[in-house]
């Protein structure tokens, strides 16, 4: 099959640069595969970007091009925000060409992304004909002006029909599945096809296990991280913190004189699998809707637990008492007791568990089924075509 697998980086690398990388490295194993990748930038270069990002023929163009050398059979866009734009899907529909979409985050429904805003979820924007509450609220870089430019750009293309021409959906999860059907995009359910991420095997030596709990990820809001600090610091856990972000001089303030929890920084990921293979569990205290945490399925990977918050996908990927529990991550008791009841299992319970997670993650996550799926929906795509013409 020849793939094309077109994407923007954003300005900051992030989870979804990661899973293109990977996907694309994937593929090529058994298919002949391409990508055409655009960059977001910034200051005036970005603000043209962001403005032209409603028809941008430039994109177009380049597309057009990379089509008549390449000839794809399918085309898998990852994301098209804002460099190049939704006019890739309509380019894609002229020419007749297969086309899957990856949904890694909220962005078609609201201007926020994630649906998160000031500090609480924010669902406003799902079932508005026009998102003019995030446009109030300013859901998108804490500016009215930026949030109009997207909330038109996304508006409009639902208006003359862009989302519809897009043959297959990915999400990652049932729970944002259930969400996109039931939006005010109004697209036919059979549109969307769960396929969740996938992480590498580890080749870590069996690590020895230690009595610490660890976070890895941006120190953000939306994160939890400053819930969960101060929840531990009522006990005497100790706490592992790996990771950078706007919170990191407040985290380091908050765990000011607690010898229990240590900020590590930022550690690359060698260092970091192996800090996650030696932790009891893994916290994820987020209170935003995650799209699907890489850090949980390296976790897994790896044999180790995961304690995650209640909200979103993340009770999706966990099996109660079998590869870790859940929490309300705005309930510092709550928090405490997740974190109490795991650190009195057993070593023996501890191990089963270990295998368990190792289990889940062969089962679910590895490179080879994710190929499988993704070749799945392509064929989907190609299918739709046919019987449309």
């Amino acid at each position: 099959m020849r793939i094309l697998i077109i994407h923007t980086y954003y300005q900051s690398p992030g989870g979804e640069d990661t899973v293109f990388q990977q996907e694309t490295s994937l593929l090529a194993q058994d298919h002949q595969v391409q990508t055409l990748t655009f960059q977001n930038r910034k200051g005036w270069r970005g603000a043209l970007q962001t403005i032209g990002s409603i028809w941008n023929i430039a994109a177009a163009n380049r597309l057009k091009k990379t089509i008549r050398e390449f000839r794809p059979d399918v085309v898998h866009i990852h994301n098209t925000h804002y460099a190049c734009g939704p006019i890739m899907i309509r380019t894609l529909a002229k020419l007749g060409i297969p086309q899957v979409m990856t949904l890694h985050n909220f962005r078609l429904l609201c201007p926020s992304a994630t649906l998160y805003h000031h500090n609480h979820l924010f669902l406003d924007s799902l079932n508005e004909a026009f998102p003019w509450t995030a446009i109030k609220e300013r859901a998108f870089n804490d500016s009215a002006i930026k949030t109009f430019i997207l909330a038109f750009n996304y508006w409009f293309h639902r208006k003359v029909g862009t989302w519809k021409k897009v043959n297959r959906y990915i999400n990652l999860s049932t729970f944002a599945q259930k969400i996109f059907v039931d939006s005010i995009l109004r697209l036919p359910p059979e549109k969307f096809e769960v396929k969740p991420n996938f992480v590498f095997p580890s080749t870590l030596a069996e690590a020895f296990v230690q009595p610490y709990f660890i976070y890895v990820g941006r120190l953000s809001d939306e994160k939890g991280i400053l819930n969960l600090i101060d929840a531990v610091k009522e006990t005497s856990f100790k706490l592992y913190i790996v990771g950078g972000g706007p919170l990191a001089e407040e985290v380091e303030r908050r765990i000011a004189g607690h010898s229990t929890i240590s900020y590590l920084g930022f550690k690359d990921r060698d260092k970091t699998l192996t800090l996650i293979a030696e932790a009891q569990a893994l916290i994820v205290p987020s209170i935003c809707f995650e799209g699907m945490p890489m850090t949980i399925l390296e976790a897994y990977s790896v044999g180790t637990a995961v304690l995650s918050s209640n909200l979103g996908v993340l009770p999706e990927m966990i099996v109660p008492n079998e590869t870790g529990d859940t929490f309300d991550p705005h309930n510092k008791a709550e928090i405490i007791a997740c974190l109490r009841q795991w650190n009195s299992k057993t070593a023996h319970e501890k191990d089963e568990i270990r295998k368990t997670c190792m289990a889940y993650y062969f089962s679910n996550f590895t490179p080879e089924i994710n190929k499988g799926r993704l070749e799945a929906i392509y064929k989907n795509a190609i299918n739709d075509i046919k019987l449309n013409k």
